[in-house]
C-alpha cells in the first residue's frame, strides 16, 4: 500500500470518527459548561454538564456551520417521538430565547397552561406555592415592593413587576387562542407568533418600507461575538480589536431613532402602540383582520435556583417546546475557576 493510500484512508477514518462525534452530540448527549451561577448551588459556575438530548426527543440538526460561530445556515429538522415530556422541576437545556446559538440551564417552573405569580420572592403556580429547590437560594434578603425598579432592569412584560413580583401570568399551551383586539398586550403575544415560526412585520405603505420583527437581541449577540471562540481564534492572527466592525454593522442593521435606516424591530426593544397596528403584519396578512391567534406549540416558564442572580423568564419569557434540547444529567468535571483547581468533590454529581 503507498503512502498516499495509507494517508487517504487514515483521513477517511478521522472523518468518519468526526462524523459519528458529531451525530452524536447533536442528536443524543452533549457536554455542557457553565459560565454564570444562576443555578447555584444547584450548579456551579464551572461545572462541566452531561445533557440527554434523548428524553426529550431526539432532533436532528437544524443547523450547519462552524461550531461556536454563526457561520453557517439553517437546514430543516425534526424531532423524533419523546420518552417523556419536560415536566416541572426538570433541569432543562434550552436555545436561548435572544440568541439561539447561546444555550442555557435552568429549572422549569411552569408548565403549559399554568398561571404564574411571583409575590415577595415566592413562586406561585395555579395559586399554590412552590417551593424553593433544596440547594436553591436568595443572594439578597431586600424584597422589592411591586412598583420598585432597579435600574436598568427591563421585565418580560415591561411594565409593571420586577424580580420580586411578577404576574399573575398565563404561560401559552398549544391551542390557546388569543383575542386580537384593542388593548392586546403585544409584549406577550408578538414572541409567540414569532417562536411559532410566523413573519411578523411593519409595513409602513406611505414610507415604502418594511421592518420585520426578530427576537435576536443585539446587546446579546454582542456579548457572544466580544467573548466567542471566533474572537480568541482572531486574536491569534490580529492585535486589532475584532469585534468593533461587526458589532457596528450588527446594529445598523436595527432600526431604533437614531438608525432608521434599520430593517430589523427587537421584540424586546421595541414598544407597539395601538396607532401603529394596522400596520402588523403576519404572513402578509394584517392582523387587524384577525380576531384571534392559536397558539401553535407548548410553552414553559424557566428560572434560576440562584433567584436573586439569575436571567431567566422573568426578563425574556417564554421557552418554546421546539427550543429544548435536553436534561441535565449529571456533573462529569467542575473546576473553581476562582481558586484555579478542580472541585473533585462535584465530579459524578447527579443533577436534581
Amino acid at each position: 500500500m503507498t503512502l498516499t493510500r495509507k494517508i487517504l484512508r487514515e483521513i477517511k477514518s478521522l472523518f468518519i470518527i468526526v462524523l459519528i462525534a458529531l451525530s452524536l452530540r447533536a442528536t443524543v448527549i452533549e457536554a455542557y459548561i457553565v459560565p454564570t451561577g444562576s443555578m447555584e448551588n444547584t450548579i456551579m459556575t464551572g461545572d462541566f454538564l452531561i445533557g440527554n438530548k434523548f428524553i426529550f426527543g431526539m432532533r436532528t440538526p437544524d443547523w450547519i456551520g462552524i461550531p461556536y460561530t454563526d457561520f453557517g445556515f439553517d437546514i430543516p429538522w425534526t424531532r423524533f417521538p419523546e420518552f417523556r415530556s419536560p415536566k416541572q422541576g426538570d433541569v432543562v437545556i434550552f436555545k436561548y430565547p435572544r440568541d439561539v446559538f447561546q444555550k442555557y440551564v435552568k429549572r422549569l417552573i411552569g408548565m403549559p397552561g399554568q398561571t404564574i405569580e411571583i409575590r415577595e420572592k415566592k413562586v406561585h403556580i395555579d395559586g399554590k406555592e412552590y417551593l424553593l429547590p433544596t440547594n436553591g437560594k436568595f443572594k439578597d434578603s431586600r424584597i422589592l415592593s411591586p412598583d420598585n425598579k432597579r435600574r436598568g432592569e427591563v421585565m418580560f412584560l415591561r411594565e409593571g413587576g420586577n424580580r420580586d413580583n411578577l404576574g399573575p401570568l398565563r404561560i401559552p399551551k398549544k391551542g390557546d387562542e388569543i383575542p386580537i383586539k384593542n388593548g392586546t398586550n403585544w409584549d406577550y403575544l408578538l414572541p409567540v407568533m414569532i417562536m411559532d415560526g410566523h413573519r411578523v412585520t411593519l409595513d409602513i405603505t406611505f414610507q415604502d418600507r418594511e421592518y420585520i420583527f426578530i427576537m435576536d437581541d443585539p446587546g446579546d449577540l454582542t456579548r457572544r461575538y466580544s467573548s466567542g471562540l471566533w474572537l480568541k481564534i482572531r486574536s491569534f492572527f490580529s492585535r486589532q480589536p475584532s469585534s468593533s466592525k461587526k458589532i457596528d454593522k450588527l446594529y445598523r442593521q436595527y432600526y431604533s431613532p437614531t438608525n432608521q435606516q434599520g430593517k430589523f424591530l427587537n421584540v424586546w426593544n421595541f414598544k407597539l402602540s395601538d396607532e401603529i397596528i394596522k400596520y402588523l403584519n403576519i404572513d402578509g396578512k394584517p392582523v387587524n383582520e384577525m380576531d384571534s391567534y392559536t397558539v401553535e406549540q407548548d410553552y414553559y416558564w424557566m428560572m434560576g435556583d440562584n433567584r436573586d442572580d439569575s436571567a431567566d423568564s422573568r426578563y425574556w419569557g417564554f421557552v418554546p417546546h421546539d427550543w429544548v434540547l435536553g436534561k441535565a444529567l449529571f456533573i462529569y468535571m467542575s473546576w473553581d475557576f476562582k481558586n484555579g483547581k478542580p472541585r473533585f468533590s462535584r465530579i459524578g454529581k447527579i443533577i436534581s
